[in-house]
Formats: C-alpha cells, structure tokens, sequence
C-alpha cells in the first residue's frame, strides 16, 4: 500500500523541481519569454533612477539652411533659406510639453563649451572675446530642439580680434556640442519631462562613436543622434556632463566632455 504514496511524493518532487527552474528562466527575462536587450534608440542603464526615451518626431526642415554667417564689429549677421522662419511657433509647440519659447523659432549659437544664447532674428550683436574660437550656429524649432538636416547649421574654428572674425576655417574633427538641457525649468509640465539635445559636427553616432551622459552620476550611453526625455530628475539642481566616446574611449577633442548645471522648480501655484 505505500508504494503508491511513495510514487506520488516523487511525482510531485519532479514537478516541484520543473516549476523552479521554469521560474528562474522568467527571472532573467523581460516577463515575455525574450532576453533583456538595450534598445538601439534609447539609453542603456538598468533599474537607474532616470529614464531616457526617444523625442516624439518633430517637423522637418529639410531645405532649411544657413547659407551663410558672418560675425563683424561685435555684430553677427546670417542669410538664412528654405522653409523656415525665425519667430514663428513650430505646429506641433503645444503637443512636445518641453519648455517651448513663446518668442519662436530661432538661432542657437554656442561659442565654445559656453551655455548657447538663443538668438530670434538674423542680426544681432552678441560678445565673442578675443582669441581662438569653436563657433557652432544651428536652426532651431521653437520647443529648442536642433534642426540636424545638412545645411542647418554651421560650425568654424574662428580667430576673433576687437569683435570681428579674422579668419576661420571648418572645424575638421568630430565635436559634441551641449545644447539642452540649461537653465531653470518652472512646473510639472516642464519639469516631469525635460528634454536633453546635443549637436554634433564631422560624425554622427554608430561605428563605435556613442555619447556617454551622466545625469547625476548615473550614466547613460546614447547610440542613436536624436532627442531624449529625460524622466525622474529632482527638484532642485541638477547636472549633466555628455562625452563624445569612440569604442569606448573618450574622444580627444578640446570641448570634450561638457558639463551644464541646471536647475528644476516647482510652481508655488500647483
């Protein structure tokens, strides 16, 4: 009579073990039967306090561009062609929820690794110091996100004496320039999801170039150029450094890495 009963015990054993190991299997899945794998448009950091997740499409530009610029008794001047327009809301402004200018579309121009000034029509007077310049100026949607299309932008090694360009020539090595995110951002709308944008010159990424963000001290690794939310960030400061990497090793470039401190508020009125 007991021998059933021992054979029942041992069945249920075997099951028990199955069923054990099935579960360590889901364990080191996504819960859906496929392995765990960084998607190629997004950053690459497990269970980190912030998330990265791809910019929404934008409008494109592509006939937009700076035909050409030019920087002359401490005022810069630029043609401008294509269909685009300085000052004007670009169409999907109130669907981004990230900070958009009411002011429009515009110029960013960033000398260096300094915080870029936003600039709304085609002339104006801006101080560059004397010496020896990385000048970068590219279109802009209204919400601050870079045009990235060919002849959107233009980007010189310039020598500047008494506020004039003397000479200058096209920077020739692979550069990141910082873009967003700067400054103070007010309320949840603006702060829930702010967006991080850089520009790059002479690259882009893939074959072995990424972009390494640290946010916080968290670190992100970015292999696709485009636009990012950047979710879970404090109220309060905040600081991100982005470092042009290629197989892994930091780019040796004089504007590499770029550290920008900005700050989060929230709105006394919410």
């Amino acid at each position: 009579m007991r021998t059933p009963v021992i054979l029942l015990l041992a069945l249920f054993t075997l099951l028990a073990c199955q069923n054990d190991k099935t579960a360590k299997k889901v364990d080191e899945t996504d819960g859906k039967g496929d392995k765990n794998v960084s998607s190629p448009m997004s950053a690459t950091k497990a269970e980190g306090k912030y998330t990265l997740t791809p910019f929404s499409p934008s409008p494109e530009f592509q006939d937009a561009k700076i035909d050409a610029m030019t920087y002359k008794n401490g005022t810069f001047n630029f043609d401008i062609s294509g269909n685009y327009e300085l000052g004007a809301q670009t169409t999907d402004a109130a669907s981004k929820m990230c900070a958009n200018s009411g002011k429009g579309q515009h110029i960013h121009l960033i000398v260096d690794k300094s915080p870029y000034a936003a600039k709304y029509v085609s002339s104006f007077e801006h101080e560059v110091a004397d010496g020896t310049h990385n000048i970068l100026a590219f279109l802009s949607r209204s919400y601050h996100e870079s045009i990235k299309s060919a002849g959107a932008s233009t980007a010189i090694k310039a020598e500047v004496a008494k506020g004039s360009i003397t000479s200058s020539e096209p920077i020739t090595t692979p550069t990141l320039f910082y873009s967003r995110p700067k400054g103070t951002y007010v309320g949840k709308a603006n702060t829930d999801k702010v967006m991080l944008d850089f520009f790059l010159v002479n690259t882009t990424l893939g074959n072995g170039y990424t972009v390494k963000a640290d946010i916080n001290g968290e670190v992100h690794t970015i292999d696709k150029w485009q636009p990012y939310y950047i979710e879970g960030m404090p109220i309060g400061e905040n600081t991100i450094t982005l470092t042009l990497m290629k197989d892994g090793v930091a780019v040796n470039s004089e504007l590499n890495p770029v550290s920008r401190t900005f700050t989060l508020k929230a709105d006394p009125a919410e």
